[in-house]
This record gives structure tokens, sequence and C-alpha cells, in this order.
């Protein structure tokens, strides 16, 4: 289930917390995603809309991966997996905790000039984020919920993965959450739409609930994309599924390679896909193998194979009148990155970058030495043999090439806030790579008329 937004996210909410209607319920949300969600559900409960400030514990070398959370009256969470494996000393946990006692109560301070505390006590506390990674935060939220004497403690989110649920059950009567995947990656994955909140979006969700502001109309809605399709492409004899994307006023386009027959289906990258939409390139993500060819472990790493259908894919894409005089770039993973690197140095395409995300470049063999694409290759920091893989790689391309690490990630980018670091990366350098070309060498993509 992918959800279109936060707002999205707390309507099909609402409709699974229905049955607390008749109840004395308050509804609190987790600045400051969580709030546009917990706003929808306060909503439809007729129920008071409330906060409850927690700051995550972030290690010290990544503070993307959390170690903890602390909340309002002193609540402190810890993860004790993770503050072993990062082997954290108490001095730093402790820096770490009060630079963000400073920063909880400056936010806190903030929202409560405009919005006083609802009272908690005897009454059903509905704590909602618009999603959970590591836990700790919502661990805290319970707490601090406990502590004001709530009667009965409800969490309700729209997505976690399923070994964070096991956790969560004894810190609430009630746990609620709508998508359970096995593989989590990252509660933006879940989302077509996961923009950043401000604090001033939350106040005003807050005086809004409270009655204080009149609703907001609906913004009229911005410009639709030029495609948004399932494709079917002819490869030699199979047939390819994709799904593309064109942006109103493209300013290039990308290509996924997987070396699997589902990847338009996968979460991770379409997750790094709306990424690259929003920062105005178009993608077309696309199964190089069929769903019983993928079955087979040896087509996975059949890089020509994986290679001649990504020419046939380009080609055809190379044909579709929105695109005309754009720059595509590939974005491969896995064995899908050898094949992306063997594709671009063919002289029947023109490729102008290439992004590898845990890929196995050294797969590419010989083609490596003829790539000129501008190249980015990330990879986890902790996926040991990848990283060595892509280093002898690095050294043996001669074109633009640069290595990133990510670190305390593993080889599908699992760990919290690690996707949205390769996607932040990915979209950089292909934007950086399609976009350059002079603007009086651009063309319209729908006219081909000069700009």
């Amino acid at each position: 289930m992918l959800f279109d937004d936060r707002r999205d996210a707390g309507h099909r909410l609402a409709a699974r917390l229905e049955y607390l209607r008749d109840e004395d319920v308050v509804v609190v949300g987790l600045p400051r995603g969580g709030v546009p969600v917990a706003y929808e559900v306060a909503r439809a409960l007729g129920a008071p809309l409330d906060v409850i400030v927690i700051r995550k514990l972030g290690v010290p070398h990544q503070p993307e991966l959390a170690f903890g959370a602390i909340g309002e009256d002193d609540v402190l969470v810890t993860n004790d997996v993770v503050v072993a494996h990062a082997r954290l000393a108490r001095a730093d946990m402790a820096n770490v905790e009060r630079h963000e006692r400073e920063e909880l109560s400056r936010r806190a301070g903030r929202l409560r000039r405009t919005h006083p505390r609802v009272p908690l006590s005897g009454r059903t506390v509905v704590i909602v984020d618009d999603g959970i990674a590591t836990g700790a935060t919502a661990c805290a939220a319970c707490q601090v919920a406990w502590a004001h004497g709530a009667r009965s403690v409800v969490l309700a989110v729209p997505v976690a993965p399923r070994d964070t649920m096991s956790v969560l059950a004894d810190e609430a009567d009630e746990v609620i959450c709508l998508e359970v995947p096995v593989w989590f990656g990252a509660v933006g994955c879940w989302y077509r739409r996961f923009d950043q909140v401000s604090d001033a979006e939350v106040v005003e969700l807050l005086r809004r609930a409270a009655g204080d502001l009149p609703e907001r109309q609906p913004a009229p809605a911005g410009d639709p994309p030029l495609r948004d399709d399932e494709v079917r492409v002819i490869a030699g004899k199979a047939e390819l599924a994709g799904h593309l994307t064109i942006p109103e006023s493209p300013i290039g386009m990308v290509v996924f390679a997987h070396g699997s027959g589902s990847s338009r289906h996968s979460p991770r990258n379409r997750y790094v896909a709306g990424v690259l939409n929003r920062a105005g390139l178009g993608t077309l993500l696309v199964d190089l193998l069929t769903s019983d060819e993928e079955i087979h472990r040896a087509q996975v790493f059949d890089i020509e194979l994986l290679s001649q259908r990504l020419l046939d894919v380009t080609g055809w894409l190379t044909r579709q009148e929105e695109i005309f005089g754009l720059r595509i770039g590939y974005f491969g993973a896995s064995t899908g990155a050898a094949a992306a690197l063997r594709a671009a140095v063919d002289p029947k395409v023109e490729i102008a970058a290439v992004v590898s995300r845990g890929g196995r470049p050294d797969l590419a063999g010989a083609d490596l030495a003829a790539v000129r694409a501008p190249t980015l290759l990330i990879v986890g920091g902790d996926d040991h043999v990848v990283l060595e893989l892509n280093r002898l790689a690095a050294q043996e391309m001669s074109c633009e090439t640069a290595l990133a690490v990510v670190p305390g990630a593993t080889h599908v980018f699992a760990e919290p806030g690690a996707l949205e670091k390769v996607a932040e990366l990915a979209r950089d350098w292909l934007v950086n790579q399609l976009a350059s070309m002079p603007v009086d060498d651009r063309t319209d993509s729908r006219t081909g008329t000069r700009s």
C-alpha cells in the first residue's frame, strides 16, 4: 500500500479508528511529520488535537541512526541494541542528550506559546505519527502519555516494520498499523509525496484544529505530469513491464535498471523515483526480467542479457515524443548497475550519467574502463564486500567517478535515514549532470522547439 501523502494516510488511519468516536479521546501527533496525519484523524473523530514533543538521540558519527529518544517531562528511552552496536560511551550519549534537550525545550516552547497542552489525564490518548522506523520515538511518546495520566494509550501509524511492531506492543494498550512490511527501508518509501513539514505548519494545524483559524480551502492541483503510465516494451522476444513518469517541464530522464522482475514495484525504487520526479526528472522503472525469468538465479547475473534489454528499453524511450531533446541517465541497483555501465558504453545510446546503488560494477568487466558517463557509486558503509568491489571498480574507471559511502548502511539501505541519503545523493548527481546543458540548447519536450 502506498499513501499519496500524509493527508491521505490520515484519512485511511481515521477509518480504522472509527470505533473510538464515542470515547473521551485526545489525538496527539508527533511533530513534525505526524501532525498532518493526526490532524485528519482528529477531524474524523471529532476529538481535540495536541502534540507530544519528542527528539531523537542520534549516534554522534551517524545522526540519522537513533540510539534513543527524549520527551517532555524528562522522559528518556534508549535502544540498547543500537548503543551496543555503535559502542557508545556514556559521555557521548550525555552530550547528545544535553544538546537535544535544549532543542526540545526550544521547540516545545514555540508550540506551547499558541497552543497550551490538552489535558490527557483519564482519557484515551491516540498517538499518531507518519510512520515508525526504530520505534524509539513512539516508545518515548507512549511513556509521556502514561506519565500524564492517560487512561488508555492507542498508537496508530500508517506504516512500520514488522520487527518494530512486536516491540511496541508492550508500550500501548493497542497498536494499529495499516501496513506492516517485512522489508521496510524508510518511512518515505511508502508515500508518493513526502515533503518536509515545518514548525509553522504544525502550529497552523494546531490552531485550525482548535478553531482559531478557518479551514484552509484545498489548494489548486499542481500541473499534472505529462505521462504517468504503465507501459510495455518489446525487448527481443520478451515483453517488459514498466512505469513511465514524466513531470511537467522535465529537465532529464532516468532509467532504473535492476536485475529482477519486480523493480517497478519496489518501494525502494519508487521512493527514489519520487524524489527524482520532484526535482524535475522523469523516470522509467522497468523490469528487465519477466516474472518467469527472474526465478532462475543465473539470469539475474546475466549482465549481457540485462544490458541488451536496457539498450532496447532506452531505444524505446528515445522514441517517446515527450522526452525529445532531454538527456538520459541510468540508475542501477545490484546487478542492474553492471548492466547500466555496460549499456552506457554502447554507441547506439548516449548516456549522460550513471548512478549505482549498492551495485556490482565489477561485473561490467572490461567495459568499466570504457565508460565515459560521469558515474556515482553509492555503497553502504557496512556492506563491506560490495564496498571493496566498488573501490576497486572506481580505480579502473577513467571517467568522472565518485564513491559515496553511507555510514552504517548495509546492502539494501534498510537502516533509518539510509535510503533518504541515497535518494539525496542520486538526485544531486543526476540533476547536475542531466540539466547541465546551456539553456539555449534545451528544447521543449512536447513540441521539439527551442526554449
